[in-house]
């Protein structure tokens, strides 16, 4: 026979309460209970599901990933008796959002546009900044979400898969190359090649691929951002290999881009604090953002 779950809902108030506010004592005051009821609580929730949510480091609760992901699996929950509850008048919430320039110009712009259009009750602030200063401004708890293309992982720092896609060659429609379906390493030997800098991993991914078949290309330009590095391209400099993602969804009219047959592969991720749980605007953007990009022939869900 099969034993129907039953679920507690003062036992969710104290897994969210001690989630959001990180001790005992402040998720007792919130819900107005003792913080020995917050504890049992805890312990039951424990018991029923079989799961170890909280560990205890250096005194302090520390929410384990089972607890994340329970505590994210409440979210309809919670929304719903907002909903039921909350006061006719939605109070506006903040979300601040740091991206690197490919991801925040035109991309992330229209999406923001679009997202703030349908929930005007939201407010979001946009900085643009490079990849290593979008860690950091997590880290630092400046900013509630980033998005980035680079995995640099760190301590306190949850990286969300989000898109993935393999390299491409961006070129004008007029280039040698462009008759070609697919671009071979060896295709790009004495042709025009504009890279990005040497700051870049993938500078050098490049180049072993390139190495590996005596292939030689002339690089007659570097940028720092594929961004710029597709716009040289298209002023007719040459041939650039980029990540295709989220570039080849405003660049496809003016440019022409090809597979780059290769082992390169690019992953983009959201980034989150792994210490707390995203706010719901967060989250209602990352919902949104992955309905509403489109499908583009280079990159899929990742």
């Amino acid at each position: 026979m099969v034993v129907k779950a039953w679920h507690s809902l003062s036992e969710y108030q104290a897994l969210r309460a001690l989630m959001e506010s990180g001790t005992t004592s402040k998720a007792a005051i919130r819900l107005g209970l003792s913080q020995s009821a917050i504890s049992r609580s805890i312990s039951s929730l424990e018991a029923r599901t079989g799961k170890m949510l909280f560990e205890r480091d250096g005194g302090r609760l520390r929410p384990t990933g089972e607890a994340a992901q329970l505590n994210r699996r409440l979210d309809p929950l919670f929304e719903a008796l907002d909903r039921i509850d909350g006061p006719p008048q939605v109070a506006q919430e903040t979300l601040r959002i740091i991206a690197p320039p490919t991801y925040a110009h035109r991309f992330l712009v229209e999406h923001i546009a679009s997202f703030l259009k349908t929930n005007p009750h939201f407010f979001v602030s946009l900085e643009v900044a490079p990849s290593e200063d979008v860690i950091r401004g997590i880290l630092e708890n400046r900013f509630d979400l980033g998005l980035t293309g680079v995995e640099l992982s760190r301590d306190g720092v949850k990286l969300t898969p989000y898109r993935r896609s393999g390299a491409v060659c961006a070129m004008p429609a007029d280039h040698p190359l462009a008759a070609q379906d697919v671009i071979r390493p060896r295709d790009l030997h004495d042709q025009a090649l504009v890279a990005l800098s040497h700051r870049h991993a993938r500078r050098a991914q490049l180049e072993k691929v390139l190495h590996h078949v005596a292939s030689k290309p002339r690089i007659v330009a570097e940028a720092s951002t594929s961004f710029a590095a597709v716009d040289l391209a298209k002023a007719g400099l040459g041939v650039t290999v980029v990540n295709p993602f989220p570039i080849v969804q405003y660049r496809s009219d003016d440019l022409v881009f090809r597979l780059f047959e290769s082992q390169i592969e690019y992953r983009s991720y959201f980034v989150s604090p792994d210490h707390r749980p995203a706010p719901s605007v967060a989250r209602a953007f990352m919902r949104h953002l992955r309905l509403h990009t489109a499908k583009d022939r280079f990159s899929e869900k990742a």
